[in-house]
């Protein structure tokens, strides 16, 4: 299947979409956040980015879902800074220092995606996109040109503009975001905006109107389409029940969902019981069987073929 940005590019339509989003940042309200600040001139939003993006890291990347990592990984593009401060952040030192990246200009980010197809990257995946959709936009006519044809990812933390979305139909292949509450105040709380459920389920919901569920190749490789991550945290406070029954009712019984147990204290959460500790077995297969009851049906499962790919990474010294 051929990505949904060539036709686009082919067409001219990927540069008005760029001049359209790069417009959003003179004020900006590329994210919900809607800082209201120049980023073109150099200004910092909540993001803490500019007018350029800034990646913290890219590399073929071995732990993602078992759809999206193939034989020689997902082309993972980290990008510096964050519209969350989630006080658990796992990637802290990128998203909440992201003077820690490097800026790159339009044909530096281009080349990077270039470089990842090189190397045998089975898709490029977007991690914390939604404050550098304008640079991703920019970039993309520029990666067409020199021959990139690798599904695009759009691996947000779900709180994403419906404006900014609308720049991005016909552009992503496959949109993963998180889902990650459903109480207000506990959004409020743990990352830093009340109205993240509100905007999230309009997202996703945006999302799959654009991709629809997610469809997989022969060799079982994501090409087009919605899947979800929802991390479970201790003491259910993460809203399961709810958002499984959201996406089983409101998107799709088809949706795909990757339901991770891997939470551990970082950041700022050893302060905030109960996240000062691990998640349990019996909570996560609690959250299993609430996602089963509300008719999820489609779920990421580590293969043995995946579990091997991923430790011989790590071995060698090429997991991230």
């Amino acid at each position: 299947m051929l990505p949904a940005y060539i036709p686009m590019s082919v067409q001219g339509l990927l540069a008005p979409r760029a001049h359209a989003a790069l417009a959003l940042m003179r004020s900006c309200r590329l994210c919900p956040r809607g800082c209201g600040v120049n980023r073109l001139e150099g200004e910092l939003g909540a993001c803490g980015v500019g007018r350029l993006a800034r990646v913290a890291s890219h590399a073929p990347h071995f732990g993602e879902e078992s759809c999206l990592v193939g034989r020689d990984g997902s082309g993972t593009i980290f990008f510096s800074g964050c519209n969350l401060t989630c006080l658990f952040c796992q990637n802290e030192d990128v998203s909440r220092h992201p003077e820690s990246g490097e800026e790159v200009t339009p044909r530096e980010l281009a080349d990077i995606m270039l470089s990842l197809q090189a190397q045998g990257a089975a898709n490029i995946n977007l991690v914390t996109p939604s404050h550098m959709a304008a640079q991703i936009l920019e970039a993309l006519p520029l990666a067409v040109e020199g021959g990139l044809s690798l599904p695009l990812v759009y691996n947000t933390g779900g709180y994403d503009s419906l404006e900014t979305l609308a720049l991005l139909q016909g552009v992503v292949d496959i949109y993963m975001p998180d889902v990650k509450f459903t109480d207000p105040e506990k959004a409020r709380a743990l990352c830093g905006v009340a109205d993240y459920p509100a905007t999230a389920r309009r997202a996703v919901k945006a999302m799959h109107t654009q991709v629809g569920d997610l469809r997989l190749d022969s060799h079982g490789l994501a090409t087009r389409g919605l899947l979800a991550r929802h991390l479970v945290l201790p003491d259910g406070l993460a809203g399961t029940r709810d958002w499984m029954e959201y996406l089983a009712r409101e998107i799709s019984p088809n949706t795909y969902v990757n339901l991770m147990d891997q939470y551990r204290p970082c950041a700022q959460a050893l302060n905030h019981p109960p996240l000062d500790r691990t998640l349990s077995p019996e909570e996560f297969r609690e959250a299993r069987q609430q996602a089963e009851k509300a008719g999820i049906t489609r779920f990421d499962e580590r293969t043995p073929q995946h579990i091997e790919r991923l430790l011989r990474a790590f071995l060698d010294g090429s997991g991230q």
